[in-house]
């Protein structure tokens, strides 16, 4: 194959940026605004703006690595360079894979959840788990095709989830009204955390998850065109984004329900925020994106952990076939092997 042909197989940037989001805004999201106003009481949409303040500074260094040295290996990189081919580097690598399956199935069940929903099954311990092995493996199916398929069908569930949620969480300020953005920059109207700035720190800390997404774009180095600029600006984008979306569904949720209304909607707050304006279809689209916005994390999400999984077997931590070369190889720095 040439290099010509190579290049054109590659992710573009656009690619890269909807298969980072397609991972940070995950399903846990629609449950998240829940969790974290029981922590952080009304100050919730400050909690989602310190979060991505504290995950910028996180991803300063990602975006300086991965600008010199750009890989499969994302993370694993990071660490070998940071504490050497050895113990530590090694296992902290194999906790990022585990967490990242971890993850995986979390947002399977999430999908299996939401499509029952509608039929009242959503507490099928059979059928959540059946429906979930069935979008584990069409995820994988679209990660076997190759990254053209990958790319095309993160970017279309991409822009579907983000229009999604957009239009939601502006419907939610409209019925709230628009003076309600002001409530961004005021304390006034907001409920505080009972337990503080201990419990807005802690909402804070549970904000962090919605954004950790975006460490599985290094995961793309050897795999994204021009990879030494387009990695940090596909982390920057992602992270933006996220920010401006995650604070438009706060203030939507925050401005239509009291924290009390919140806590007790949890899974479907969002779809609560709405319902002023979209009525019982709030709920439904609700719905349609939670099943979008899982299967696009479950296709992200396993092309990065796949990545991640060949450098780990370069560095020996993990097994691999038989007769098979790592297909990574050539983009690990010479003394990888201890």
């Amino acid at each position: 194959m040439d290099d010509s042909t190579q290049t054109q197989q590659k992710l573009s940037l656009t690619g890269s940026v909807a298969l980072g989001t397609g991972v940070m805004i995950g399903a846990g999201i629609f449950a998240l605004v829940g969790q974290v106003a029981e922590l952080a009481g009304g100050w919730v949409p400050w909690a989602f703006l310190a979060g991505a303040v504290v995950v910028a500074f996180s991803s300063y260094s990602y975006i300086r690595y991965s600008a010199t040295n750009p890989s499969a290996g994302g993370i694993a990189m990071l660490l070998k360079a940071a504490y050497g081919p050895g113990v530590v580097a090694g296992s902290f690598s194999l906790f990022m894979y585990v967490s990242m399956i971890l993850a995986e199935s979390l947002l399977g069940r999430t999908f299996g959840t939401y499509v029952l929903r509608p039929f009242g099954l959503q507490g099928s311990a059979v059928w959540v788990a059946v429906l979930a092995v069935v979008a584990i493996a069409a995820a994988a199916l679209v990660n076997l095709v190759g990254n053209r398929w990958v790319e095309r069908s993160a970017t279309v569930t991409a822009a579907i989830k983000i229009v999604g949620i957009a239009v939601l969480a502006v419907a939610g300020i409209l019925a709230a009204g628009v003076s309600s953005l002001g409530r961004l920059v005021t304390a006034a109207d907001r409920t505080p955390p009972e337990a503080g700035w201990a419990g807005f720190l802690a909402g804070t800390t549970l904000c962090i998850l919605a954004y950790k997404g975006f460490t599985t774009i290094t995961n793309q180095g050897a795999d994204l065109r021009n990879a030494e600029r387009n990695i940090g600006r596909s982390i920057m984008i992602s992270i933006a984004l996220c920010t401006v979306l995650y604070l438009l569904i706060t203030v939507a949720v925050t401005g239509s329900l009291t924290v009390p209304q919140i806590v007790e909607a949890r899974d479907y707050a969002l779809a609560e925020a709405a319902e002023p304006m979209f009525g019982a279809w709030g709920v439904r689209l609700t719905v349609l994106i939670a099943v979008v916005a899982t299967l696009s994390g479950l296709i992200a999400s396993l092309f990065s952990v796949s990545k991640l999984y060949d450098m780990l077997r370069d560095m020996g931590q993990a097994p691999g076939c038989r007769g098979r070369r790592a297909t990574s190889r050539s983009t690990s720095p010479p003394g990888w092997r201890s």
